[in-house]
């Protein structure tokens, strides 16, 4: 064997094995965040649905209404949309839900989806929450929001998209690619502890000041 082809062959072998893991990874993510299951029963302080897609604030204020939680946060709304703007694309709330809505606008990804969420939550004193977002966006967020809060009960309520054959699941949203792409952001937010002294983290955003709205709050 040549001075050259041992060290050939021993690259193959290490990027052959970091392929084998790579897949074996991304085949425990989709089946794990594919069967991952909302507990109907239990009850949180707050619900906190993270925007992405008209389903998940449906399904948020349903729960809302149902009372599983004093009050609803929905996090990373844009910056030009205001709380009844976001509301009227529902049609018309409970007045008991439509009270305790709030809405924070300072987050434009999931980890300030978990740093702005938990400013609230801590101003609120809120010790446990329900996570909605959609199903293949779950393990990333509870990654979030476990390392943002580790005092706080995170129940996750995944959102499955309406009228799509179960056993397609890569149908979803069009695209195989749009759940692949989460599994690498999922690996991305897995390593930046290891990874912060080459990947300055964002400042945590500070406390989100709520304001009374005529019909509720903002």
């Amino acid at each position: 064997m040549g001075r050259l082809a041992r060290p050939c062959l021993w690259l193959a072998r290490l990027v052959a094995a970091a392929i084998l893991v790579w897949l074996g990874g991304f085949g425990w993510f989709v089946a794990s965040s594919y069967l991952m299951r909302a507990d109907p029963a239990s009850t949180t302080d707050a619900i906190v649905v993270l925007t992405g897609g008209r389903q998940r604030l449906e399904t948020g204020l349903d729960l809302l209404a149902g009372g599983k939680a004093k009050k609803l946060f929905i996090s990373g709304v844009n910056q030009r949309v205001d709380r009844e703007e976001l509301l009227r694309s529902v049609g018309p709330l409970p007045e008991k839900a439509a009270c305790c809505i709030v809405i924070g606008h300072s987050a434009d990804n999931t980890f300030g989806n978990a740093r702005e969420t938990a400013g609230w939550m801590h101003e609120e004193g809120y010790r446990s929450l329900r996570l909605v977002t959609g199903w293949y966006h779950m393990r990333r967020s509870l990654l979030e929001f476990e390392r943002a809060m580790p005092r706080v009960r995170v129940v996750p309520h995944p959102v499955f998209a309406h009228r799509v054959d179960p056993e397609r699941w890569w149908s979803w949203h069009g695209s195989p690619l749009l759940v692949l792409g989460e599994y690498d952001k999922f690996l991305a937010s897995w390593a930046r502890p290891v990874l912060s002294p080459f990947w300055p983290m964002p400042p945590v955003a500070p406390p989100l000041r709520t304001a009374e709205l005529p019909g509720g709050v903002r």
